[in-house]
């Protein structure tokens, strides 16, 4: 399904019209220049995923509404964006009359994104979990992934990069397990602890 009708198609499940402007607005933020992997594709890839552990979502549209607009606002330079991304996904929920609780529980999913702490159970993890899917990708996607990311981080000097890069990369190694969803699990678990662990390896101590 192309991105606009699968857009569409979001927003028919929620009971709602979709929003034409905020779709444009949208496709502009994932095409800005200096993003490389937080882009529309990046958005493709976790709808891909998201349709494979569907049946396993609470309120799987919820869940779509936040994957759209978890990375719309994406400056490397600032540490705010998952808040100024669900505030933005928070206004259109708003403009097509969502209930508070939806917005609630879709900001509380975007905010889940920055990674800090492993998401709380459900929908919030599943949604992290899918966001996170690269890391277990073949060797391939997951190189690409990380030049991608460095790309992103251009303006950073490399010692800083990789000792900031090195940090995240090892949050995710010191938690029980990588992903906290079951079928993500299975399918992603094995290979994004050895795509962590190599490279972290290149990175450096």
């Amino acid at each position: 399904m192309r991105l606009d009708a699968r857009w569409h198609a979001t927003w028919a499940a929620l009971g709602a019209n979709a929003p034409e402007a905020a779709w444009q607005q949208l496709r502009a933020a994932y095409a800005e220049p200096h993003r490389a992997y937080h882009t529309l594709e990046h958005i493709l890839a976790c709808l891909d995923v998201f349709d494979s552990v569907r049946d396993h979502a609470t309120r799987p549209d919820e869940i779509e509404v936040a994957l759209w607009f978890h990375d719309a606002v994406y400056d490397t330079r600032r540490s705010d964006n998952e808040a100024h991304s669900a505030d933005w996904c928070d206004r259109v929920l708003s403009r097509q009359g969502a209930e508070p609780a939806v917005r609630d529980r879709v900001r509380a999913m975007i905010l889940a994104t920055r990674h800090a702490e492993p998401p709380p159970p459900g929908d919030p993890a599943l949604l992290v979990d899918v966001d996170l899917s690269i890391l277990g990708e073949d060797e391939a996607t997951f190189d690409a992934y990380e030049a991608a990311v460095r790309r992103e981080y251009a303006w950073v000097p490399e010692p800083a990069f990789l000792a900031g890069r090195g940090k995240v990369l090892r949050t995710f190694l010191d938690r029980p397990h990588v992903f906290e969803t079951e079928p993500i699990r299975a399918r992603f678990e094995a290979r994004a602890q050895a795509n962590l662990r190599r490279s972290l390896a290149r990175l450096g101590p």
